[in-house]
């Protein structure tokens, strides 16, 4: 199973120094299927036991990109993860920027993990799949770094979780798209997670506000 932490806007260097030393000291030995995605100012040199992503990046090296991270400054931390498509990123970009991040992902050979997500309306209206098949066109489904992650908006940050008949139906659509592993993400917290994980073609979790303090992360990773 694949435990991802999106850290958003919150933690310093500092704090989370002090986070991934924990979290380091708990998995003992490094594993690939424990992914942390602090802000940028946060990130460290230092080796970790955990996969340390970025939330966000330009499509470029270096440049004249004022306010971006390019791939030359992920190199100086040892990233080569990134998180695409969050909802709370979409809002803020264009579909066209999205696709060349991916593009530009995968020419690196990045672990991508790819968000995608309905909001009440789409999903009242009876068009879920039909849209998250939308935010999937002309991607490269058979990436074999690739991670997608379902993430109902109306889910995000309001502690309320999609209905786990919802989510299997939406994780049953993906499995016919690609061999990717399936996330959800979206309220994910100690109270839901089990039942989450047991959802047929569930992969693993994209975990929010839950995963803030390291001690309630571990507490998610040991179930």
């Amino acid at each position: 199973m694949i435990f991802a932490a999106n850290l958003k806007c919150n933690h310093t260097r500092a704090s989370f120094k002090n986070y991934a030393e924990i979290l380091n000291e708990t998995l003992g030995a490094k594993s690939e299927d424990i992914i942390v995605f602090p802000p940028s100012v946060a990130f460290l040199e230092d080796e970790n036991n955990f996969i340390q992503g970025t939330q966000n990046f330009y499509p470029c090296f270096n440049g004249a990109f004022t306010g971006e991270l390019g791939r030359e400054h992920l190199d100086e931390f040892g990233i080569k993860c990134v998180l695409i498509g969050h909802s709370e990123r979409r809002v803020l970009g264009d579909e066209e920027l999205i696709k060349a991040k991916f593009a530009f992902a995968k020419e690196q050979a990045y672990k991508i993990i790819f968000c995608i997500g309905e909001n009440l309306d789409t999903k009242n209206s009876n068009q879920t799949l039909q849209f998250l098949k939308q935010q999937l066109d002309g991607l490269d489904l058979d990436y074999e770094k690739l991670i997608i992650a379902y993430e109902p908006i109306y889910s995000i940050g309001t502690g309320v979780s999609a209905d786990n008949k919802d989510i299997a139906k939406v994780l049953e659509y993906l499995a016919t798209l690609t061999k990717a592993p399936l996330l959800y993400g979206g309220s994910v917290n100690e109270n839901n997670i089990k039942e989450i994980l047991s959802v047929k073609h569930c992969g693993g979790v994209l975990i929010g506000s839950a995963a803030l303090k390291v001690e309630n992360f571990i507490k998610l990773i040991k179930g």
